[in-house]
């Protein structure tokens, strides 16, 4: 008889911390199925992804130039701050 490992279930802290890979289509395959599982049942999650693809889809036609040098650092600081917490 054979026993096959499964994967533990993905959480919501990791979805958000996973999901520009995602989106990116840099994730292994494993990685993306359990993602997918968890937006299967996971409404908040799948809400969360669509304002992902919609603030990227926006942000993505600003030009960088847009963007005054004070809001950048302050954004840098925000995400190592995240990043660290």
């Amino acid at each position: 008889m054979t026993t096959t490992m499964t994967e533990p279930d993905i959480t919501c802290r990791e979805l958000v911390e996973l999901v520009t890979a995602y989106l990116d289509g840099a994730m292994e395959r494993s990685e993306r199925r359990r993602l997918e599982a968890h937006l299967g049942g996971c409404r908040s999650c799948r809400h969360y992804l669509d304002q992902m693809r919609r603030t990227i889809a926006a942000v993505g036609q600003l030009p960088e130039e847009s963007v005054s040098p004070a809001a950048r650092d302050e954004l840098v600081e925000v995400f190592r701050a995240w990043k660290q917490g």
